[in-house]
């Protein structure tokens, strides 16, 4: 569990969105601006701008993952998201992106409901949520790329285990979901932004359709699969997660807080720091051992406090 331990690692971000490591270095995404930083003692470093960045709305750079010496990146660009990928060089504090390979393009886009989240799972696949672009029938269209979460080899390649033949489609009925996590007896877990109704934790399964835009919330709807917990998006508005343990931990928008739901149990959660660091973006399980929690109240949607935005250490306590 969180303890009251709080530390800045680093402030001055501009909408950031996304926290990786690539060895022992932190990069952090950059929304509006398309900027890759690596986080320093001295400073925030900007490694490379990823190229073409439409940024929109909810568009623009969002997930960041790294597999062996390479940076992928989910962002928005002229003909939708896509997912890229970039070989990173150089030594700490003077990083550089090389040129990119693109692994997924066509993904499509909006001003809001963009997704974005991408993932490396246990199975060593990268895994992508994509948001169904404000217009929610292609969620259910099993041919479109919206609403959905994919999954895809490291190269871009569709693997051959994947629920439907040929596509890289894993699941569906999605509206916006941007938070991917895996337990340790490798149960995925997903949060989703709903509409009015009801945000969400899924337990995600190979083909499952969670009913978007039929269904929101639990409706125990034939054919659907019923989020684990919901909660009053005013209340949440769920974005990054991170596992430690058994303990699954949410960052929230609007409910500017940090949500730690027992894996054990649930159907149940506690709250900490609410309204202390204001809107949460992401979350991310660091290495030491800690909690890094990524704020967004700079993304025109929020009411930015001196030094923001910020990334923040949290200490964490056994349960």
């Amino acid at each position: 569990m969180p303890s009251g331990n709080t530390e800045t690692l680093a402030n001055g971000l501009e909408s950031p969105w996304s926290v990786v490591m690539f060895d022992d270095l932190v990069l952090v995404s950059e929304r509006d601006t398309g900027r890759v930083l690596e986080l320093t003692e001295a400073g925030n470093v900007v490694v490379g701008t990823i190229p073409g960045v439409r940024h929109g709305g909810e568009g623009g750079l969002l997930g960041l993952a790294t597999l062996d010496s390479y940076l992928y990146a989910y962002s928005t660009g002229d003909n939708g998201n896509r997912v890229q990928h970039f070989p990173v060089s150089g030594s700490p504090g003077s990083l550089t992106l090389g040129e990119p390979e693109t692994i997924i393009e066509g993904i499509p886009a909006a001003s809001t409901h963009n997704g974005g989240r991408i993932e490396f799972g246990p199975d060593g696949m990268l895994y992508i949520t994509t948001g169904d672009a404000a217009s929610p029938n292609l969620a259910q269209d099993a041919a479109s790329l919206a609403g959905k979460i994919l999954r895809l080899t490291p190269e871009g390649e569709v693997p051959a285990d994947n629920p439907f033949a040929g596509s890289p489609v894993f699941s569906l009925g999605h509206r916006n979901p941007q938070g991917l996590a895996w337990a340790a007896d490798g149960t995925m877990y997903a949060a989703e932004f709903g509409q009015n109704t009801r945000d969400e934790l899924n337990i995600i399964v190979p083909g499952g359709n969670y009913g978007w835009p039929t269904v929101e919330g639990i409706a125990n709807a034939d054919g659907f699969i019923n989020p684990v917990l919901q909660w009053a998006p005013s209340e949440a508005s769920p974005s990054g997660i991170a596992i430690v343990g058994d303990s699954i931990f949410i960052a929230n928008l609007r409910g500017q807080l940090l949500r730690v739901v027992p894996a054990s149990d649930p159907a149940t959660s506690r709250e900490y720091f609410a309204g202390e660091f204001g809107r949460i973006r992401h979350v991310f399980a660091a290495p030491d051992g800690s909690l890094w929690l990524l704020t967004n109240n700079t993304d025109g949607r929020g009411n930015p406090r001196e030094n923001d935005d910020r990334l923040v250490r949290v200490q964490l306590q056994p349960a």
